[in-house]
């Protein structure tokens, strides 16, 4: 049961929900007919709604704690169902297949529309996986991720624009300028560690914005670079419909390539070492792991990923400017890996599709949408605080039984 103070929180948590929602859910203006409309009643409704919500939280949260040691929750994760299935080869393979199978036919029962979302959802997918190497595993908080994108996406805009260079001849270029921008980055921030480090890098993705935004001789300044080159096939020309299917091919072979590049990352020791960087740096470096090149090699990767895609941003849109790369994206990316799970391959694929398809599904709530996938979010970090699908911390066991020493 709540008590007194549990009521009240719950009171004030209300009332501060309806001042925060009051421009959206309570004034409604209508600019044709200059018209103002007070809908009071709503303000009322969001109040009610905030307080049972609040009120059921606190209880399932206090039934939780009651019953559950810290302990007793660890387990519990590990015995959960997706854990299950990927620990069984058989259950493991059938469900891939069956996701593949999903996957390849999406398009032939759905609009061109569903299918370029989709397409939106698989590049996201990609670089929530490339920042998952960079935050996940190694611990680096990384704010300046959107910089690498920006940077593969204007590799292919201008070598296109300039040179007429294709796709897949920009692909690796892309790429690999990426990787290079990840290094230059890294040699700074070396030394530095949680919050310094997010605000270096945050600074170095405002500075190349900045840079795309204000060097017009180079980058064409706020206007951007338009009639960028679709993806070709064989020289045959695409048309608009078969251009967005064969790039929704394209992000699925992408998709499955990066992610059996990185689970093989993992198991590597090159993984052992980035996780080892992330549990403590101090033990790490102690244990003679090379810190500077475990750090370079983890922001390198990591911006490669990044700037593949911004390739494939830019052929996908056929026009960029800075404004598609500002922090709101990094903050998205990084939500991606945050919700999903920090370090877990699975978990950061059903955190983008989560948070890339769930506002385009949730159009029907019209202008109340946004406000009802925050409260999701929401919803999600209180009852998941560890993500979607957390990552099994790896323990070793040793049969070997010990024996003390004979004393003579």
């Amino acid at each position: 049961m709540l008590g007194f103070k549990e009521i009240k929180n719950g009171l004030l948590v209300s009332l501060w929900f309806v001042f925060l929602t009051f421009p959206l859910m309570v004034v409604k203006v209508d600019p044709v007919e200059r018209i103002v409309s007070w809908r009071w009643e709503n303000s009322i409704y969001v109040a009610i709604g905030t307080f049972v919500i609040y009120c059921v939280v606190k209880i399932i949260m206090q039934h939780r704690t009651g019953n559950a040691a810290v302990e007793k929750e660890a387990e519990q994760e590990k015995e959960s169902i997706i854990h299950r299935v990927l620990a069984s080869p058989k259950q493991k393979y059938t469900l891939i297949a069956l996701l593949l199978a999903v996957a390849i036919a999406f398009p032939q029962f759905s609009s061109s529309y569903q299918t370029n979302v989709m397409t939106t959802a698989l590049m996201y997918v990609v670089l929530g996986l490339g920042l998952n190497i960079v935050v996940g595993m190694a611990g680096l908080l990384d704010l300046g991720y959107v910089a690498f994108y920006a940077v593969g996406a204007y590799t292919y805009a201008l070598l296109n624009h300039h040179f007429d260079l294709g796709f897949w001849a920009v692909l690796p270029i892309g790429g690999g300028m990426a990787a290079i921008f990840g290094i230059l980055l890294g040699f700074p921030v070396l030394r530095l560690r949680g919050d310094y480090l997010a605000i270096v890098t945050l600074g170095f993705g405002e500075i190349i914005r900045l840079v795309l935004e204000n060097w017009s001789e180079f980058s064409k300044g706020p206007s951007g670079i338009s009639n960028i080159s679709r993806p070709g096939l064989f020289g045959i020309e695409l048309g608009l419909d078969a251009a967005i299917i064969y790039l929704y091919y394209l992000m699925i072979i992408f998709m499955i390539v990066t992610i059996f590049i990185v689970n093989r990352l993992q198991d590597s020791r090159l993984g052992r070492a980035w996780i080892a960087l992330r549990e403590d740096e101090i033990a790490c470096q102690a244990m003679g792991i090379d810190k500077r090149r475990t750090k370079l090699v983890a922001f390198a990767l990591g911006a490669f990923w990044a700037g593949i895609i911004g390739v494939v941003f830019a052929a996908k849109t056929t026009f960029i400017n800075p404004a598609s790369f500002t922090f709101l994206e990094s903050a998205i990316i990084l939500a991606i890996v945050v919700l999903g799970g920090m370090g877990s391959i699975v978990g950061v694929i059903l955190g983008a599709l989560i948070l890339i398809l769930l506002p385009e599904y949730l159009r029907a709530l019209s202008e109340y949408r946004m406000l009802a996938f925050g409260a999701i979010l929401v919803a999600m970090m209180v009852f998941r605080p560890r993500g979607l699908i957390s990552n099994i911390r790896r323990t070793y066991h040793s049969d070997k039984k010990f024996h003390p020493p004979i004393q003579h």
